[in-house]
């Protein structure tokens, strides 16, 4: 496909324009480490003497009564662990023990595997429903699988930015060449939202962090009575269970890291992010060529080139006027996004642009249109994204360096890259000190192999990411997914894929070097029967679109 030369042109262009090292930084004092090293192995201690009380879960969570739920206390500021507590929530699903080829044949427990989604500000609460997809069961038999909401998400100690009843402001616009009115009006709103996370969150506000998220998972491998850890994590679970790799060797059993952000410190996040804007770009060309390519299905035009002009011209109709009051250009490009995350999405989003623009507005509403029910779901979602992006690292603080640098990418990658520059934007004005990133490394013998998983093409991870990553963890192999881009590939459609991912969980396994499995195929054009909205896509194996 031809995308991937003009994500290399837009990569060359971030690193001429990013020479300079963002400001806005505070050291990390090597004390501070050191106490918050001892802090975490008495949380730890603790931990494990208490264990999780595991009992029937919070009835919102509309769980099987298979899931067990708990809570963990971790120390607010580990530098302090006699100091706040919070306490995060825990689910758990018992290994079966059931071979799913075999039923009289009983399966041994290996422990447990914990998985995060990414995020940040994803929940992983409803994980171990994965155990009843076929593709799980075998992984499902030997673990007990458990989720749980990382600091600052639903129940585990909430962040808040906004009255959730004034998150969504819809219909908004989303213009990919911003007029400086426009801009000044987002630079305002990123301002006010970055005073808001102090106002509503307090001074705790500094500890939501990934290195505190790495900790937190040391201290629930503890409570599980886990002397070491199996751990899986997508997307920005990636980045800090590589911290957690990093801070913690000798506590992993085994490691799967599946859609991998770029771990090194000089590209969080402000990096990673244009990085990302430039690799939407071509997933977003992937999109319309396929499109194109059943133009006798949607309609909407025999060439690439010719879907965008679809696109476009439903966007500026939706400028004019919003779709039922609540879908605008904002929501029609919200909806398309989160199609280069799933190339399950493409059917959906194709027929719903195409009957939009044969004038039926009903699927696009269904798809697109914020709900009263979602909103302190999605405020608080967006309240932790922004918290621990903006405290890991320096940040761009002068609106200057944030203009150029997008007005750059943006000429040859428009598609997302002023939506991501304003939904990080508050970063620029944080109000609280930020952390230096860790250099994420280890030699060789330090960690157990462990496994990366990336598709060739993911946009929200670019592959850049994985290399990068593999590079860092002595001793991980890499397997690819050739010509593919979906984000998160560990138990999904391809079966390759997953004989590796069950190789290594089940029995250890890792191949010798670098190994690769052909695409799985595209989804077939269809209708779809209708456009419900997934509120919680492939059971929250990833995070939601706009985030890793």
């Amino acid at each position: 496909m031809r995308a991937p030369a003009l994500y290399s042109a837009a990569g060359s262009l971030i690193l001429t324009t990013l020479a300079a090292a963002p400001a806005g930084s505070v050291p990390r004092v090597p004390d501070t480490a050191a106490a918050e090293l001892r802090g975490t192995a008495v949380a730890a201690a603790r931990a494990r003497a208490a264990g999780i009380g595991f009992g029937r879960c919070a009835a919102d969570l509309e769980a099987p009564a298979t899931f067990r739920c708990g809570t963990v206390s971790v120390p607010l500021d580990y530098a302090h662990p006699d100091g706040k507590q919070i306490r995060l929530t825990v689910s758990r699903v018992a290994a079966t023990h059931t071979d799913p080829h075999n039923s009289k044949r009983r399966v041994p427990r290996q422990g447990v595997l914990v998985y995060n989604p990414g995020g940040p500000g994803a929940s992983g609460m409803l994980f171990p429903m994965i155990g009843a997809l076929p593709e799980w069961k075998r992984i499902a038999a030997s673990y007990d699988l458990v989720g749980y909401a990382p600091r600052g998400v639903g129940r585990s100690a909430p962040l808040s930015c906004v009255d959730p009843g004034h998150f969504f402001k819809a219909p908004s616009q989303a213009p990919t060449h911003p007029s400086e009115s426009y801009k000044e009006a987002r630079i305002t709103e990123a301002k006010a939202y970055a005073q808001g996370c102090l106002k509503r969150s307090g001074s705790g506000l500094r500890h939501y962090t990934s290195l505190n998220n790495a900790r937190d998972l040391d201290v629930l491998r503890a409570a599980l009575g886990e002397d070491r850890l199996t751990f899986m994590g997508a997307s920005y679970g990636t980045y800090f269970g590589a911290l957690y790799a990093t801070l913690f060797p000798s506590h992993v059993r085994r490691m799967v890291l599946d859609s991998a952000v770029n771990p090194d410190p000089e590209r969080i996040w402000y990096r990673n992010n244009l990085e990302q804007s430039a690799a939407f770009e071509g997933r977003w060309a992937d999109f319309r060529e396929w499109i194109a390519r059943h133009d006798d299905v949607y309609g909407l035009g025999d060439t690439a080139a010719k879907v965008q002009a679809s696109y476009d011209r439903a966007s500026r109709r939706l400028a004019r006027k919003a779709a039922a009051g609540k879908v605008g250009p904002g929501q029609l490009q919200g909806a398309f996004l989160s199609a280069g995350y799933y190339d399950d999405f493409w059917p959906s989003r194709a027929d719903a642009l195409s009957r939009f623009l044969k004038g039926d507005a009903g699927p696009l509403v269904r798809l697109a249109a914020p709900t009263a029910e979602t909103a302190a779901e999605a405020e608080n979602s967006n309240a932790v994204y922004t918290a621990v992006e903006c405290n890991d690292a320096p940040w761009p603080t002068d609106w200057k360096t944030w203009d150029q640098d997008n007005t750059r990418l943006a000429r040859v990658a428009p598609f997302e890259t002023w939506g991501n520059a304003f939904m990080n934007l508050p970063c620029a004005y944080w109000p609280v000190p930020r952390q230096q990133a860790l250099d994420v490394r280890t030699g060789p013998g330090e960690l157990p192999p462990t496994l990366i998983l990336q598709a060739e093409r993911d946009a929200a991870t670019p592959y850049t990411g994985a290399l990068e990553m593999n590079r860092r963890l002595s001793g991980s192999v890499l397997v690819t997914e050739r010509d593919a881009g979906t984000h998160g590939i560990g138990g999904g459609p391809n079966q390759c894929v997953n004989g590796y991912l069950e190789a290594y969980l089940l029995e250890g396994r890792l191949p010798e070097r670098r190994a690769s499995c052909a695409g799985h195929p595209e989804p077939k054009a269809s209708v779809p029967a209708d456009h419900t909205r997934r509120k919680n896509p492939r059971v929250s194996l990833t995070g939601e679109a706009g985030r890793r």
